[in-house]
């Protein structure tokens, strides 16, 4: 298995490689200048940076057929990039290696309101389908934080998730057909137009791998109805295991929230200056808890709702007016990320999902770990799937505080995993929870994964050592401590 850093067999430098790419690419998709390729040098994880060897745009699929092949004839790794947007390190380069970003492949190719279909390339933003589509009275329901700038490739390539994503599921149950590239250059298609297609369903192991399995050029998204009304209760709490139970009470009630999102106070606190959403700055935590589709049911559904919150102990209750209100309360909470920019030089944004009933729990055990490593720690995250954002501030100039920031995330995910969650929800494992995987998994699965990495990938060119931890790297994580607190973790022995 290829190593990051690892010198490239069979080249002394890259000027073949830039020649074969440039007689089929024009020169202005190749860059290979530092000042060029240094935009892309880390995605949304800045902790993690590599300058790649080279950096290609292409701008159709004939192009990236050309540069998976001219790559594999050189036994040269290949990173797929999006819009970069990601947090877990999956687009971080590879030194040796090739950059793919596939932003220029950026058109809507079709929409049928009728099946409620749009098939879309790559590089299109995730809310350009939306408003695209908006005239037809329909959206396209997955709805990240950074919808904005986040394209479709790299939602695919994650599986993102968004506030949306517990009534309305992730990219996987949005996403019908995809269209992609094998490291051979060979085009596959998976899945198909229709509710479901015939053999093993590949579809689903595709989205979510990452760029390890091949890149996409084409996808056919499912698009929904806009619900004639919606409606979001704010409701706060005087202590986090007060808003944990209303969580669960809310799902044990048979409600199904079109989004169902918790900030605590230092999030709170954080993004009220920001964007003025009218946040309760004296509750321990708010719930932000919609509702839609008919004004009827929305209504009815509004106020089984506000029973619930009473009777878990809310402190307060307000019901958006209208929709530039509800639209304001989501504003809130959607830019939590760049308000985090108001208050410290750098944060580091987890991912790690737990069982509802754990909530209240996890989150007094990280307040613990704030002390112990002497870190602020915002929560702010999608409670109704137990998919926790907790944002760590730092800062980066500081490598001691670097260290501990990361030590803190670690020991989240262990948490996670040992009260019955995952290491990662919408976000990937990437480079960021690479080592947690060993905790995760045991090393037969580890194997099956990898298994189907090379049924896709033989030479395991394609973001090379990411996603999957190598037998080494999980024997050497087994016998670490955590440096702050000199925690060990003797379920990983067995490694």
């Amino acid at each position: 298995m290829m190593a990051q850093g690892e010198p490239v067999t069979g080249l002394n430098d890259f000027s073949d490689l830039i020649a074969e790419l440039e007689s089929a690419l024009p020169s202005h998709c190749i860059l290979s200048r530092p000042e060029e390729k240094k935009p892309f040098e880390c995605d949304g994880l800045t902790l993690f940076k590599e300058m790649p060897a080279i950096v290609v745009l292409p701008e159709n699929e004939e192009q990236i057929i050309h540069v998976l092949k001219t790559c594999k004839k050189h036994a040269v790794p290949v990173v797929p990039r999006g819009a970069g947007t990601g947090l877990s390190g999956g687009a971080t380069p590879h030194s040796q290696g090739v950059l793919l970003g596939v932003s220029k492949l950026n058109k809507i190719r079709h929409i049928d309101p009728v099946a409620a279909i749009a098939v879309v390339e790559p590089g299109v933003r995730n809310l350009a389908i939306s408003e695209a589509v908006a005239q037809y009275g329909l959206y396209y329901a997955p709805d990240p934080s950074s919808q904005i700038a986040c394209s479709i490739g790299g939602n695919i390539a994650e599986n993102a998730g968004g506030v949306h994503c517990l009534k309305y599921g992730l990219t996987v149950h949005n996403v019908m057909r995809v269209r992609m590239i094998t490291i051979d250059g060979d085009i596959v298609e998976l899945g198909s137009a229709a509710p479901d297609s015939p053999g093993l369903n590949l579809l689903s192991v595709f989205i979510g791998s990452e760029g390890m399995l091949g890149i996409v050029t084409e996808a056919t998204v499912k698009l929904i109805p806009k619900p004639e009304a919606a409606t979001v209760i704010m409701a706060s709490f005087d202590s986090i295991k007060a808003a944990g139970d209303a969580v669960r009470d809310i799902i044990a009630a048979g409600i199904i929230p079109a989004g169902l999102e918790m900030m605590d106070q230092r999030a709170t606190q954080m993004v009220e200056p920001f964007v003025k959403a009218g946040y309760d700055l004296d509750a321990q935590a708010i719930l932000l808890c919609e509702s839609d589709g008919a004004p009827q049911e929305v209504e009815d559904e509004i106020q089984r709702m506000k029973a619930v919150f009473e009777k878990a102990g809310a402190v307060r209750l307000q019901v958006s007016a209208n929709e530039q209100e509800r639209l304001l309360f989501w504003a809130g909470r959607k830019n939590a990320f760049p308000a985090a920019g108001r208050v410290s030089p750098d944060y580091y944004c987890m991912d790690g999902t737990i069982p509802r009933k754990q909530i209240a729990n996890v989150l007094t055990q990280m307040a613990e770990m704030e002390r112990k490593y002497g870190l602020r720690c915002a929560n702010v995250f999608h409670a109704g799937d137990g998919n926790l954002h907790p944002l760590i501030l730092f800062d980066a100039n500081d490598p001691d505080e670097i260290r501990r920031a990361e030590d803190f995330g670690a020991e989240i995910l262990e948490l996670c995993i040992k009260v019955g969650g995952t290491v990662t929800g919408e976000h990937g494992v990437g480079l960021e929870k690479i080592n947690q995987m060993c905790s995760q998994f045991t090393r037969d699965e580890l194997d099956a994964f990898m298994a189907i990495k090379r049924a896709f990938d033989p030479e395991e060119l394609l973001n090379p050592t990411k996603q999957i931890p190598t037998l080494n790297r999980c024997a050497e994580y087994g016998k670490m401590h955590v440096h702050a607190g000199q925690i060990k973790f003797p379920e990983l022995e067995r490694f």
